[in-house]
């Protein structure tokens, strides 16, 4: 006796078809399951089995073979337990109603309940893609599951409830999208730019970076307020567009850090890992692949608190990413690629005691600890960086001032007009903002007056830049004149640009 069910797999953060096959011969009774199954999947013989007894249900006392179509792609996670069962009942003659036009995902419990597993929207996705007219997915996951058009996406609770809606008895409605309340575009976390007190060129400069996309780096004493500048850019980053939010939730969907209820992000995602994270937990990878904090922040920011302390692996680990917004983790069974276009935004103090320059606070370092502790941030990842910031310490009449700063909502409103720009000028291409524009792109998007030209080559000159740096600078001033409304660079767009890339020369010694 045979039975086929499909089913959804997880590739990287796609998926891809699976179909679940079982066959129950004479023999000595065993449970095998072929098609390079992971250990999840090897444990689902013992819920099935629990599964049908408590549902009423008899276990075939058979040889049963279950195989996993195509089986030269390893099969990972707990998704398989419901598509097996079915199979299972198909094939013993204890379910006749037909399967073959749906898909079904779902992790069992031992009493027959259908528990959320990672990963369903990609997976609904592509069910869709595959012509499959409906999936039965966790009744966990029906927010994510709904914002998927073209698919009949029915949520399941439990085997009995699953069992009286393919017989007609109980009939299940289908999950949609307003089902689920969103998330608001705007930042939940009730922190905002008008409680900083001071700290006018630090909050220029979050501004360009969060309308071009940019990343930054923020130099300063302890308590001069770069965390509390860096957990506050959220707030003035522009409104995701569908696509963009389509991604980053698919992301946390494969990951399993998605919130229970919503169906698409709507904040852009805000990552801010200890410095004790491995290069791995930074980037990805794992024996089990799985997307790292890079990827988490994708569409969003990853912030770095007190870069020095980082390990130089998890440091250098993150060029590559940051140049291609993309992580490609190879293993012997398969090759993954996370996106991970995400905005760098680190943090550091300039010296290992914190007070180097500062104005009041004598300094306690040797001149070699201090070398040794910037050392620690390599030449290639500083060239990296498009904005370099320095952060000094608030004076008393700023601290003790009951005016309040510009709030996030005004600045907001100039990075939004700014991307609209942007997106404008990049209509038809996949490019969304300026720090994503490739070199060949770049003399068009950026024209600039003859005076702009040459403070720009005069730069070069004097501040000894790459050919990545000269890159970078020249977006920088493609946004900092967005945000002016100009088509055109002009001189006092590309001299902003130029200052906020001479500060590494302060400390970084060249």
């Amino acid at each position: 006796m045979f039975a086929q069910i499909k089913s959804m797999g997880l590739l990287g953060v796609d998926g891809f078809l699976i179909n679940v096959e079982a066959d129950l011969s004479q023999g000595l009774p065993g449970f095998d399951v072929v098609g390079l199954p992971g250990a999840a999947v090897r444990e689902s013989r013992d819920r099935v089995r629990a599964s049908m007894k408590n549902c009423g249900f008899s276990y075939p006392v058979s040889r049963i073979t279950v195989n996993l179509a195509p089986a030269d792609v390893r099969k990972e996670g707990s998704v398989y337990d419901l598509p097996l069962l079915l199979a299972l009942l198909k094939a013993s003659g204890q379910l006749s109603e037909p399967l073959e036009d749906a898909a079904f995902i779902g992790e069992l419990s031992l009493t027959g309940e259908v528990r959320p597993v990672r990963g369903v929207l990609p997976m609904v996705i592509a069910a869709r893609d595959a012509g499959i007219p409906r999936a039965f997915i966790p009744a966990g996951n029906a927010a994510e599951g709904a914002v998927v058009d073209g698919i009949e996406v029915i949520p399941v609770d439990s085997l009995p409830s699953l069992l009286a809606h393919l017989s007609g008895e109980r009939p299940i409605p289908p999950a949609k999208p307003e089902d689920f309340p969103e998330l608001s575009a705007g930042t939940g976390s009730g922190v905002d730019f008008a409680d900083v007190k001071g700290q006018l060129a630090a909050r220029r400069a979050l501004e360009v970076a969060a309308a071009g996309a940019h990343n930054i780096l923020l130099i300063g004493p302890p308590g001069s307020g770069k965390s509390m500048l860096a957990r506050r850019l959220p707030t003035i980053l522009p409104d995701m567009t569908p696509a963009e939010a389509l991604e980053a939730t698919k992301i946390h969907s494969v990951a399993g850090t998605l919130p229970g209820g919503v169906g698409l992000l709507r904040e852009r995602p805000f990552r801010s890992p200890h410095h004790g994270v491995s290069a791995a937990g930074l980037v990805g990878g794992g024996a089990v692949p799985r997307p790292g904090e890079a990827s988490l922040a994708h569409q969003g920011v990853l912030f770095l608190d007190e870069l020095p302390e980082f390990s130089r692996a998890a440091m250098e680990a993150l060029r590559q990413p940051l140049e291609d917004a993309v992580v490609t983790i190879s293993r012997v069974n398969a090759s993954l690629t996370y996106p991970c276009a995400f905005m760098l935004v680190a943090a550091m103090n300039p010296c290992p005691c914190g007070y180097r320059g500062h104005p009041t606070h004598a300094c306690s370092c040797t001149p070699n600890a201090q070398k040794a502790y910037l050392a620690k941030v390599s030449g290639p990842l500083l060239d990296r960086v498009d904005l370099h910031i320095e952060v000094p310490p608030v004076e008393f009449d700023e601290l003790a001032s009951k005016g309040k700063a510009e709030n996030s909502a005004a600045i907001r409103e100039r990075v939004n007009a700014a991307r609209a720009r942007q997106l404008e000028r990049y209509r038809g291409t996949p490019i969304t903002c300026n720090a994503h524009v490739p070199p060949g792109m770049l003399r068009q998007a950026c024209p600039m007056t003859g005076e702009a030209e040459r403070l720009l080559r005069g730069a070069f000159d004097r501040l000894g830049l790459s050919a990545r740096a000269y890159d970078r600078l020249l977006k920088v001033a493609r946004t900092i004149a967005d945000l002016e409304g100009a088509e055109t660079i002009g001189a006092a767009h590309v001299a902003e640009a130029v200052q906020y890339r001479s500060l590494d020369r302060k400390y970084w010694e060249r």
